[in-house]
């Protein structure tokens, strides 16, 4: 099947390589937050908690749009967990409980790899695909607002 887009082959490449690696980075975190929701333990609990399940949901959701992206510009997108686990410049968290400031910790370095990674994509598609880095620098913003978040509780 063949889905027509308005750009120019070498862009719809550059766009569809910054939507899929995106995409995995954004999985990958959807998944971490979820497990460190799941096993943080502190006095910290209820906070992080609450924000890394805000987290990963903010995750997924931003996910779906690039996703979408991806498949409106012609690139099927590929959000398979071999994919993810392949691709993913993200590192993974260590099994068991976590106390709640090594979840802080090591939320807060994965987030500042991911804006890193996403803000080079935002500068890759400037002139492949406007539409595109439009939507990566509104995710950036959201992901740099949510690193703030996560940091300002050990800022003190």
């Amino acid at each position: 099947m063949t889905i027509n887009t308005p750009l120019a082959t070498d862009d719809q490449t550059v766009a569809a390589q910054a939507l899929q690696g995106s995409l995995a980075d954004l999985l990958d975190l959807s998944l971490n937050a979820k497990q460190a929701h799941w096993t943080v333990v502190g006095p910290l609990f209820r906070s992080l908690h609450e924000e890394l399940d805000e987290l990963a949901s903010l995750s997924r959701d931003f996910a779906d749009r690039l996703a979408e992206r991806s498949a409106a510009i012609g690139r099927a997108p590929d959000g398979r967990p071999g994919t993810i686990t392949a691709t993913s410049g993200l590192s993974a968290l260590p099994a068991g409980w976590i106390k709640d400031s090594d979840v802080r910790g090591l939320m807060t370095t994965s987030m500042a790899v991911l804006i890193s990674r996403m803000r080079q994509r935002v500068e890759d598609t400037s002139t492949a695909d406007p539409v595109t880095q439009d939507l990566l620098i509104n995710l950036t913003g959201e992901l740099e607002r949510q690193h703030w978040m996560l940091q300002a509780q050990s800022s003190y």
